[in-house]
């Protein structure tokens, strides 16, 4: 059976999901100083409403973050734009739009909100529940440039590499070493590192052999965790 396509009244939403919420949200944004107008203008098309469950919908457009099962949540707004922004802040490198890899698909927000910047996103999920419900509404609301692959997303995405931009929706200690080999030069890696109750996000750059770091803000996420589940 042909899955449905989003109507427009799914895709605009009412009452709680309107346009005017949706506007509500991404005016608190640049009050708490997101000012990319292209990543609020993006954030604000996407129905963030289609990616909860259908009980949490009216709390959509809130700034907050919500859960999806499996222990995972769909990150807050306010988050989502920051680390949109460190992604693809200052001038472009390069003449094409840049090939992207999302380590932590969830389910798939973020990747919706990345497209619109990238030649395609290529993003790993390790939870096989969440692959496939990120890639029904990634399809349900039209968005064709991204791949979500089933994974261990602690090894990137081998076959794909080099990536001008990586995203990591986990915390680890550390940055994998197998994302430092797959960031192209010039290329920039923001992943959230540290610890639990003292993580802090990190904007990686590339520049031969030599990574430089730059903090951004200090972030709470669920850990990075090796391995895949069911």
């Amino acid at each position: 059976m042909a899955e449905a396509a989003v109507t427009p009244v799914e895709q605009v939403g009412v009452g709680m999901t309107s346009a005017r919420t949706r506007d509500r949200l991404i005016d608190r944004l640049r009050a708490q100083g997101i000012s990319n107008e292209l990543v609020l203008a993006h954030m604000r098309s996407v129905p963030r409403h289609l990616f909860v469950d259908e009980a949490l919908a009216s709390r959509a457009y809130e700034d907050t973050a919500l859960p999806i099962g499996h222990g995972q949540t769909i990150s807050q707004p306010f988050v989502v734009a920051m680390m949109t922004d460190a992604l693809f802040e200052g001038p472009d490198q390069g003449e094409k739009p840049p090939r992207v890899l999302e380590i932590g698909t969830g389910c798939g927000y973020q990747t919706a909100v990345l497209a619109p910047f990238a030649r395609h996103v290529y993003s790993v999920e390790r939870i096989l529940p969440l692959v496939e419900r990120a890639q029904r509404t990634l399809r349900k609301v039209g968005v064709h440039n991204v791949s979500v692959r089933y994974a261990d997303g602690w090894h990137g995405w081998r076959s794909q590499a080099p990536f001008q931009r990586i995203i990591v929706a986990a915390a680890s200690a550390g940055v994998p070493r197998d994302l430092l080999d797959q960031l192209d030069e010039g290329g920039r890696l923001v992943i959230p590192v540290g610890k639990h109750g003292a993580q802090v996000l990190a904007c990686i750059t590339r520049t031969g052999e030599q990574f430089s770091r730059r903090i951004i803000a200090d972030v709470s996420f669920v850990p990075f965790v090796p391995g895949m589940a069911r």
